[in-house]
């Protein structure tokens, strides 16, 4: 199973997972007029790499942990894979939105 990013990412995109994935399965995007990141379950071989790399915890182990978002990931995913790639936020940039915490 693929490694999900969660609604933590949308409107604060870090990208400090990118640079981590192997296999370059994380895209940028914009996403209800956010900015987002999403993982291509395709190609994502569920390395984990990412996962520590998130400094407010957005990316969950599986699509059981959060299928909603699984879904939204897949959809986007083939559109987005062609997107430039962004610049990275500094890890302890503060998020932008008060329910996230940096971990």
């Amino acid at each position: 199973m693929a490694y999900v990013i969660t609604d933590k990412c949308l409107g604060e995109r870090y990208a400090t997972c990118v640079a981590s994935c192997p296999v370059e399965c994380i895209h940028p995007g914009e996403y209800q007029g956010q900015v987002f990141m999403v993982i291509h379950p395709e190609t994502c071989i569920d390395c984990g790499a990412c996962l520590p790399e998130c400094p407010i915890g957005a990316i969950v182990e599986n699509t059981d942990q959060s299928p909603d978002w699984a879904k939204v990931n897949a959809e986007l995913a083939s559109t987005w894979k062609d997107n430039p790639p962004v610049p990275e936020r500094p890890r302890n940039d503060p998020p932008k939105k008060p329910t996230n915490k940096l971990v």
